[in-house]
């Protein structure tokens, strides 16, 4: 469970962006925000909107970056560069995250500071009553040219952390060594549809792996099954069929293909997904990515949530979230969005503002931080007259 991420000199954000998932006690009680083991309250999710080109998809490409480089670093090869992008007029300066989450009914909190090159430092810490104590701290000694390296039940062997390469995170290398801990922290599902290089549109390689999810796993697969049918796209269900291809090198691969079904009087047509529309195939695909959230707990991170989808498609999609029957385990989604809408269902405190201002450096603001936003406003009509900012001027 996200309770807040930071980020600071990461491609257009030069001083630190702070996205909050925790409610204030003004927040009214409902079925949008959830309460945690630790006392905490938390919202369901958290709508980043701006012009365009304001930085709102460097925002959750930051998100998605850490998320790889805690789980997947190690397996960078050994000379390989961190895949990071500092903003243009601080690049020989480093960049630095950090994120408060819960896990194992307590609270934790990891932090990192590196550039391409290397890791300057890491650091993960739990909290123990009041105050949070180090797990582990990893500091860069350029005199020495090593780590010093300090653990607190963390587990791994020193002599096993001492060798951490400067391109790999210490929980990832960690993780090879089956350390229970970071096992847990690289388990956790985040699901995203950005990278490094930025939204992933889909084809058809995307539209392939979902239904090799879809197809191994019968429960997901009926609840999209159900959801494209009742979303008016002309569906009456879904087939995933297994095919086998040659490849050239002549050997064997088994794929999954979709195909739509469409009732016409008592006949059953099928139609080749790849000729379904863009919005058809937009929500397929979607849901491959937010479903298994929703059915593990964790954290979905979408760009241009309503892409390809007509505005009105957003209101049950964030109903998956809001729904306790559909989101039992509390899973999270934060997303962009141009559909301005969306300001009619979230609270203020659900939105975060991005703009970027005279000197290329993106500001990011929650719409609850803004004096003298009454929680009678109509936060749609305002937005739109430029009254909270973040607003395209043309």
């Amino acid at each position: 469970m996200l309770h807040s991420f930071k980020v600071k000199n990461f491609q257009s954000f030069l001083d630190e962006v702070h996205i909050s998932m925790e409610m204030n006690q003004h927040v009214p009680v409902d079925y949008r925000s959830f309460n945690t083991v630790t006392g905490k309250r938390l919202s369901k999710t958290m709508a980043i909107i701006g012009p365009n080109a304001s930085g709102k998809t460097a925002v959750i490409k930051s998100m998605t970056f850490l998320d790889w480089f805690i789980k997947h670093s190690f397996q960078n090869s050994v000379d390989g560069l961190i895949p990071l992008v500092t903003h243009f007029s601080a690049k020989d300066k480093p960049s630095h995250f950090e994120f408060e989450f819960e896990m194992n009914q307590q609270e934790w909190r990891y932090s990192l500071s590196a550039d391409e090159h290397r890791v300057f430092s890491e650091s993960l810490y739990s909290k123990q009553s009041r105050a949070f104590s180090y797990v582990f701290t990893r500091d860069w000694d350029e005199g020495n040219q090593k780590y010093i390296i300090k653990q607190k039940q963390f587990g791994l062997l020193q002599r096993e952390a001492e060798k951490v390469r400067e391109n790999a995170s210490l929980i990832s290398t960690a993780a090879q060594y089956k350390v229970p801990l970071a096992l847990q922290i690289v388990s956790s599902c985040i699901l995203s549809n950005v990278n490094i290089i930025g939204r992933q549109h889909f084809d058809d390689v995307q539209i392939i792996g979902a239904s090799a999810l879809y197809a191994g796993n019968e429960v997901i697969g009926n609840q999209m099954n159900q959801l494209l049918c009742s979303w008016d796209l002309g569906l009456s269900g879904v087939k995933v069929e297994e095919q086998f291809h040659i490849q050239d090198s002549g050997k064997e691969q088994r794929v999954f293909v979709p195909f739509g079904l469409h009732k016409v009087g008592d006949v059953y047509h099928s139609l080749m997904f790849k000729h379904e529309s863009s919005g058809t195939q937009g929500a397929y695909l979607l849901l491959s990515r937010i479903l298994p959230v929703l059915k593990n707990g964790g954290l979905a991170i979408i760009d241009e949530l309503e892409a390809d989808l007509h505005p009105h498609m957003l209101n049950p999609i964030l109903d998956l979230f809001f729904s306790p029957k559909t989101n039992p385990k509390n899973a999270q989604i934060i997303f962009t969005c141009h559909s301005i809408e969306v300001l009619s269902l979230l609270h203020k405190s659900q939105v975060t503002l991005v703009e970027k201002n005279k000197d290329c450096m993106s500001e990011a603001w929650r719409l609850d931080s803004i004096k003298g936003l009454r929680a009678d406003d109509n936060l749609y009509a305002k937005y739109m007259a430029g009254a909270y900012g973040a607003i395209p001027q043309v």
